[in-house]
């Protein structure tokens, strides 16, 4: 299976694995997945840490690149089909970086891991919940 991680899932994967549950935890540590990323939830990362609503050492970019990394995750680059499909795809929000998420899981065919309730009520999304 491939799956996409959302920003969250990326920082608690790292950080905090005991706020994923057990069926996220497995599929994550499954060798036959393959586990992604958006160059999107890189720049959400750096954000919160410029917030201050998470603590990275500077220089983040290097934080990242470790956290990457550590994950062994694949970039699935925001392209024309992604920026595309992030306008006309139906979400109840506008958040961008939602819409690029959905975006990126639909156009590459990947499973979005997420524990936005937001996300995982969108019937045309292939979601895997950490619920």
């Amino acid at each position: 299976m491939k799956l996409l991680l959302d920003t969250h899932i990326i920082l608690w994967s790292v950080s905090f694995p005991e706020k994923l549950s057990s069926s996220v935890l497995d599929e994550l540590k499954k060798d036959s997945n393959e586990l992604w990323f958006s160059p999107i939830s890189a720049w959400e990362i750096f954000l919160l840490a410029e917030k201050g609503r998470i603590i990275l050492k500077p220089p983040f970019s290097e934080c990242i690149r470790d956290i990457i990394r550590e994950l062994s995750l694949t970039e699935a680059p925001v392209n024309y089909d992604v920026a595309i499909r992030s306008r006309i795809i139906s979400l109840p929000h506008q958040d961008p970086a939602d819409r690029f998420l959905a975006a990126t899981a639909l156009v590459y065919g990947l499973k979005l891991v997420t524990s936005d309730e937001r996300l995982i009520e969108c019937n045309d999304l292939p979601v895997l919940a950490n619920k």
